[in-house]
Order: C-alpha cells, then structure tokens, then sequence
C-alpha cells in the first residue's frame, strides 16, 4: 500500500509540473501576440485538425491546444489512480476529481477567448475583465492538483479554520488580488511594449491612459503590500503551528516571497522582455502553490501533536 501510495504522490507531482508548463507556454502565446494564430476556431486550426504550412503563431498556439489536450490525458490518470488507491471519502479522491472540472473549465475558458476574439493585440475592456476569471480558475487548478498530492498519504488529517489567525484566513483571497493585477500588467505589457522606462512612466500617467496601463503602474505597489502580508501569513502560520513541515513551507514561502519581489524589480528594469515574463510567471506559480500547501499543513490538525512538540523541545 506504502509503495503505491508514493507511486501516486510521484505521479501527481509531475501532473502539477506538466500542468506548470502548459500555463508557461500560454502565457508565451499570449506575450508573443501569437494567440489568433489559429483564427477564431476551436478546437479545429483555421478549420483543420492540423495546420498546413503554418505560421509560426499558428505553431506557437497549436502547440499549446495540443498540449492541454495531453492534460487532459494526465488528469484523467490522476482520477483513475486516486480511485484505484484510496479508499471512498479519501480527500485525495477528491481533490483529483476536481483537478478534472476546474481542467475542463480551463479549457472551455480558453476557448472562450478564442471565440470572443480576446487573443493577440485585443485590448477591449471584455478581456480585461475576462482574464481575471481565466486567471482564477488557473489558480483554483494548480492549488487542487498540489493538494491532490499533499493529502496523497493513508491517513489525511481534518482542516480546522476556527481560531486561526485571521491572517491566514485571508490570505488566499489578498494574493488574488496580487495575480489578477499582475496579470493585468503583463497584458498592458503585450498590448503597449515599453521603449523605455521614461516613455513607460509618460504613457501610465497620460490622461488617455487605459486601465490596463493603470494597472501596470499599480502593480509593483500592491506587490510590495501583499509580499508584506505573506511574510506575516508565514510567521502566523509558524506560530499557530509549529511543527518541522510547517516550518519548512514557512521558510520556504518567505524565500519565494523575496525572489519573486527581485524578479518583480528586474522585469521593470528591463522593460518586461518576453523571456523575463515567463520567468516571473514561474516564479508567482511556485510562490501560489508554496501558499497553498504551507497554508494546508497549518490547518491541519495532526494527532499528537502536543506530544511530537514536547519531544522536540
């Protein structure tokens, strides 16, 4: 049982890392403009299964259909392992079940872009409003598949909320608002590249400014606010529970939390290049699941802990 368990707990890891790839390269085709390149069809490629003599947008979104297609595949898997393994009522049952519907509404959203035309240099207020529901539910998907592997174990502790410090309890929804802002901004950045900072600053500031523009210059604000929050999040977490796991995710939060404030700083200086998105894109996903599972064994309520408490001390 031990050893199919951990076989599980491997294979929804490496779910979560395809699932990390396949939102890296969306956002490379929404930073490269190449999000039209299959017109406004889908599932079909400019009315085809498969593209003929294609541009390289075509390629570049393509790629990206067919790899969350191969998702589909490895959540699916997830499904039929985590019945396979564990017992009725397991969380881990549960939490891959709904890595299935919240990947089946990832893809009906991205449809919906395609269908709505919010793709490529789009710069309505429909997709500004759009986007932070697509971001969302991204969200939502990575956080259950990383718990589908967290609560991958024989015996998943209960979750208390009450009594918790109220720090924790609103974290999740203050870093929201983190992600949907920097999604904003990195669509400004797509929509209205910077020649330089100089030109950037004249450009947030002008009277016809647009709202993503707005939001682009917002952005690193509300960054430096919700990193400050976490860091209380993590110490809140570690003085509600201080146990050697949460104490790991605690620390391991706070690191993510200054690397991804630098990362922040340095896309800024270079004027946001494509490359430098995608890194910071990564970075704000390993921060958000870093919350999610330091945030699951703070609420955890594991037997004995007095006891495992008073050995350490």
């Amino acid at each position: 049982m031990e050893e199919r368990i951990l076989k599980f707990r491997k294979y929804a890891w490496l779910v979560l890392v395809y699932t990390l790839l396949v939102i890296l390269w969306g956002a490379y085709v929404r930073a490269t403009g190449s999000g039209a390149g299959c017109g406004g069809n889908w599932p079909l490629c400019n009315g085809q299964v498969v593209p003929r003599s294609p541009a390289a947008e075509t390629v570049i979104e393509y790629t990206h259909r067919l790899m969350r297609g191969l998702s589909l595949i490895l959540v699916g898997g997830l499904i039929f392992q985590a019945f396979r393994v564990f017992p009725r009522g397991h969380r881990a049952r549960r939490f891959a079940v709904l890595s299935g519907l919240f990947l089946v509404v990832e893809a009906l959203l991205g449809a919906g872009l395609v269908w709505l035309g919010f793709v490529a240099h789009n710069a309505s207020i429909g997709r500004a409003f759009y986007m932070p529901a697509h971001l969302t539910n991204t969200l939502v998907l990575l956080a259950v598949i990383a718990l589908t592997a967290w609560s991958a174990r024989e015996s998943v502790p209960p979750l208390k909320f009450r009594g918790k410090p109220k720090v924790m309890l609103a974290a999740v929804p203050v870093a929201l608002v983190l992600y949907v802002t920097g999604a904003l901004a990195a669509l400004g950045d797509t929509l209205y590249p910077l020649a330089s900072a100089a030109a950037g600053m004249r450009q947030e500031t002008a009277d016809s400014a647009s709202m993503l523009l707005r939001l682009r210059m917002l952005h690193p604000a509300v960054a430096l606010v919700v990193g400050a929050f976490l860091l209380m999040t993590a110490l809140a977490a570690l003085k509600s529970r201080p146990t050697p796991q949460v104490r790991r995710h605690a620390i391991g939060l706070m690191g993510m939390v200054f690397v991804q404030l630098v990362a922040g700083a340095s896309n800024l200086a270079l004027l946001a290049p494509v490359w430098m998105q995608i890194v910071h894109l990564l970075l704000a996903d390993l921060l958000w699941i870093a919350l999610v599972i330091l945030l699951a064994e703070a609420f955890a309520e594991r037997p004995g802990l007095k006891h495992q408490l008073a050995r350490e001390g």
